[in-house]
């Protein structure tokens, strides 16, 4: 995916002229074959090409590899052909009925199947077109044939010039591919995006993936099953195999992948090399050399992979980035030390209360009966040695590990239970100790992440997003992507997203790990900066110098148990903080930096 633009409709317009100038010249080009077969062939391409776009909408952007979109295309072509052949519903129809049925599916298959992961997720899609095969053939359908209409063949989109199939099909793809556009540059594609490069920090930023694939599977099922039903209506018939079979989700897959995964036009360029070269050769070679056809798609996709792994338009466009690239000049940081404000700070009540808290790893107890509270307004600081259960202590903080026993509680409302992006709308932010990008998403569509959950309008979350990276430093690299970053740069945007999403609480894992000094004095005038903006700060740090500048107090954990918790001046001169973590020679340096 090439660098986001920086606004959230940028990208539509620059495929809107591809698009109609693709569709105009394909359709010029068959205005003039005049051979049916070449006629078939250049109406299976846009149709080929639709299912590879639905197949790229959802596994592209989530990153779940289906072998299963089969089973929405054979019940798309089984729902035109059984509506036509036994009630007499035109296939215009059909078409619409079919999208229904395909979407219908999608929530029926992605409700069990999205809990799954991985491989395991590939092997359950790959069952169910397998499954309808057999139902199908059990249910006395191994052929089906679309009935001819003499008498007004046209309301039955039954005609005598095969371009005009070509023309329907060519339209369907063209509305595929400019509803994937829309969708890419939208919240639906930039939270799929987000999950399929680092669902943990999707989830700290307030995305639900469960919500978003389904939507995916959904939208992706009714493409499909759309693009099936008008296959029905070309081929006139209709059989288990032909449309249930594991060629159809293996072309999808085959096909995105040679012309790119995660690519508008990926698929359509994959679909218009390989279709027309598998048919020729099938056509020319089919009896003397039985499975032509598959052994070509075997050996494009070896090529491709052992060539381009991202695909061949991924691998195209970033051979010409590289030639064109050059180095940015970046605005310099300011390195001066950070001195705290002179005056003593008055807090606010309690906003996060945190009792009893307790973990277990089967046998090993990573936090023993914690508590404490952090007061609106203020910076606290946990420090311990490494083991202590400090990331532990954060991960049940925002949900992604739920304590033996304990409770935590944000202004009051219980926050045991529930899932990272509740957990993230009842107004706590995350960092996290190694930093989670979205590395081919730009600085800005990476911070507006975390302001979809706040922003119900694209136009006003990118507003926040900019009002963020301006926050902490960034403003003029928005369009950088994240895969290029500086260390600290990656920790100033990680930081900006989940300022996006407008937390009460924020809470820093190691913010300053990986800095050099200078870094380290910017880092911290940003958080004082956002302390002043009215967030409370929990940061968990090693760097004592700058902690007992930065922090109001501070808590020590030591091997998951608080054993001190006060003012940076008082928690250093403790002797079981000193024993444990500080060593002797601490304790002179963090009085005379406080």
């Amino acid at each position: 995916m090439s660098e986001s633009p920086a606004r959230p409709d940028a990208r539509a317009p620059r495929a809107t002229w591809p698009l109609v100038a693709g569709a105009l010249a394909y359709l010029a080009l068959s205005a003039l074959v005049g051979d049916r077969y070449f006629q078939l062939m250049l109406t299976l391409v846009p149709i080929w090409a639709t299912v590879a776009v639905a197949w790229n909408l959802f596994s592209g952007t989530s990153g779940l590899m289906s072998f299963g979109h089969a089973a929405f295309f054979g019940l798309g072509a089984y729902t035109v052909a059984l509506l036509l052949a036994r009630w007499g519903i035109s296939p215009w129809l059909g078409l619409v009925a079919a999208a229904a049925v395909g979407a219908g599916a999608g929530v029926l298959v992605g409700l069990p199947t999205l809990r799954l992961r991985g491989h395991y997720f590939a092997l359950a899609m790959l069952a169910y077109p397998l499954a309808m095969l057999y139902v199908f053939e059990w249910l006395g359908l191994q052929e089906l044939a679309l009935p001819m209409h003499r008498e007004a063949p046209a309301a039955f989109m039954q005609f005598d010039d095969q371009r005009v199939y070509i023309a329907i099909a060519v339209a369907l793809l063209a509305a595929a591919l400019a509803l994937n556009q829309r969708l890419l540059g939208s919240r639906f594609g930039l939270s799929l995006l987000a999950i399929k490069q680092n669902e943990l920090a999707a989830m700290a930023a307030g995305i639900d993936p469960k919500v978003w694939k389904m939507r995916a599977l959904a939208l992706s099922a009714a493409l499909t099953a759309t693009a099936g039903g008008l296959y029905a209506v070309v081929q006139l018939i209709v059989t288990p195999p032909a449309v249930f079979g594991i060629h159809v989700s293996s072309q999808a897959l085959i096909l995105t992948l040679f012309g790119g995964v995660g690519t508008l036009w990926g698929p359509v360029a994959g679909a218009a090399v390989l279709v027309p070269l598998g048919e020729f050769l099938q056509a020319q070679l089919g009896d003397k050399l039985p499975g032509i056809q598959g052994v070509v798609l075997g050996l494009s996709i070896i090529l491709v992979v052992l060539g381009a792994p991202q695909g061949l338009l991924p691998w195209i466009g970033d051979r010409r980035r590289v030639r064109a690239a050059r180095a940015p000049v970046l605005p310099p940081i300011d390195a001066q030390p950070y001195v705290r404000p002179a005056p003593a700070r008055t807090f606010g009540a309690p906003l996060l209360k945190v009792e009893g808290l307790s973990v277990r790893f089967g046998g090993l107890r990573a936090l023993s009966d914690v508590g404490f509270e952090v007061f609106e307004g203020e910076i606290l600081g946990i420090i311990g040695p490494n083991g202590a259960g400090k990331t532990t202590l954060f991960n049940n903080l925002n949900g992604f590990i739920e304590p033996s026993a304990g409770s935590v509680r944000i202004g009051g409302k219980e926050l045991v239970g529930r899932t990272p992006p509740e957990i993230c709308a009842a107004g706590v932010g995350r960092t996290f100790q190694v930093v989670r990008p979205f590395p081919r998403l730009s600085i800005l569509d990476n911070v507006v992440v975390g302001a979809f959950g706040v922003e119900g309008r694209d136009a006003a979350a990118y507003e926040s997003a900019r009002k963020a990276v301006a926050a902490v430093g960034l403003a003029g690299r928005e369009g950088r992507l994240g895969g290029t970053l500086t260390t600290m740069e990656l920790r100033l945007m990680e930081m900006a997203r989940a300022l996006a999403a407008r937390p009460r609480l924020l809470l820093l894992d190691e913010i300053l790990a990986g800095l050099g000094a200078g870094e380290v004095e910017h880092v911290l005038r940003v958080i004082a900066a956002i302390r002043e903006q009215g967030i409370t700060v929990v940061i968990i740090e090693h760097t004592m110098h700058a902690m007992v500048r930065l922090a109001d107090r501070l808590l020590v954990l030591d091997h998951g148990v608080v054993i001190a918790q006060g003012t940076p001046q008082a928690v250093t001169s403790e002797p079981a903080v000193v024993e444990a973590y500080l060593g002797k020679r601490w304790t002179s340096h963090a009085r005379a930096a406080a």
